[in-house]
C-alpha cells in the first residue's frame, strides 16, 4: 500500500501500514471521501506528521476528532487554517497562554508554526464527515495513533505529553514518568477550560523541562 506520509514517520510505522486494520481503515476512508464531504482536505489527513517529522519531536498534543465545520481542520489538533475564526477550545489555549508566559493571542488560530518547531499536534482520529462529530471514530484511526504515541514514547526519552481531558489522559496512560514529562489536566473546552485548563503552566512547564535537557524552548 502506498502510504503519502512523511519519509520518518512512514519507517516508523511501516508495520501498521502492513496490518489488516489499515487495509480496511483505509478503504473505509477512500469511500468516504469519494462519497461524502469529509474533512480535513484528504492531501492534509497525515498533515501533523508532514510539519512534525519523528526525529524533531518534542512535544505531543493529544486531541480527538478533526474540527467537523466548513474550512476548519487541515490535519493538526486544535488547529485551523489562516483566515478561520478560531474555535473555543483553541481561543481558551490562547488564553491560558497569554496568563502562562505572556504572549498575546495571535492572529491567526494556525498551529504549523508550532508543528514546525517539534510539537505534534495529533488526533486521535484523523478524519470526520461534515458536520458529523466522531462519524470516523472505531473504524481503526485510534489503533494507527496508538502505535505513533507508543513509537515515540518507547523509542524517545524526554518528550513532553500534554494530556487535556480524560479522552487523551487514557490514550496516554502508559506513559512512562521516568522517561517522559506528562501533563494533565481537563479539555480546553468551555464546559471545562475554568476548572483546571486556565492556571495548569502546561506551556512554562513544558518550556522550563525542555531547556533543562538542553532542548530549544517552544515559541508559544
Amino acid at each position: 500500500m502506498n502510504v503519502r506520509i512523511e519519509p520518518s514517520w512512514k519507517n516508523a510505522l511501516q508495520s501498521e501500514f502492513d496490518k489488516d486494520y489499515f487495509a480496511r481503515l483505509t478503504d473505509f476512508v477512500r469511500n468516504e471521501y469519494k462519497t461524502k464531504l469529509t474533512f480535513p482536505p484528504s492531501a492534509l489527513i497525515f498533515n501533523a506528521f508532514e510539519q512534525c517529522p519523528f526525529d524533531k519531536v518534542k512535544v505531543v498534543i493529544i486531541g480527538q476528532d478533526p474540527y467537523h465545520g466548513d474550512g476548519q481542520a487541515h490535519g493538526l489538533c486544535f488547529s485551523v487554517a489562516d483566515g478561520v475564526a478560531f474555535p473555543p477550545s483553541l481561543l481558551n489555549i490562547f488564553k491560558e497562554i497569554e496568563r502562562d508566559l505572556g504572549i498575546a493571542k495571535p492572529t491567526s488560530g494556525n498551529l504549523i508554526r508550532w508543528a514546525q518547531q517539534g510539537v505534534l499536534l495529533l488526533n486521535a482520529t484523523l478524519t470526520v464527515q461534515a458536520h458529523a462529530a466522531g462519524s470516523h471514530q472505531g473504524r481503526g484511526w485510534e489503533t494507527f495513533t496508538d502505535a505513533a504515541i507508543h513509537k515515540l514514547a518507547s523509542e524517545k526519552e524526554g518528550l513532553v505529553f500534554m494530556l487535556w481531558g480524560s479522552y487523551a489522559q487514557k490514550k496516554g496512560d502508559f506513559i512512562d514518568t521516568n522517561k517522559h514529562l506528562v501533563l494533565k489536566s481537563v479539555h480546553p473546552s468551555p464546559l471545562s477550560a475554568y476548572r483546571g485548563f486556565i492556571g495548569n503552566n502546561h506551556f512554562s512547564l513544558a518550556n522550563k523541562y525542555m531547556k533543562e535537557k538542553g532542548l530549544e524552548e517552544v515559541q508559544w
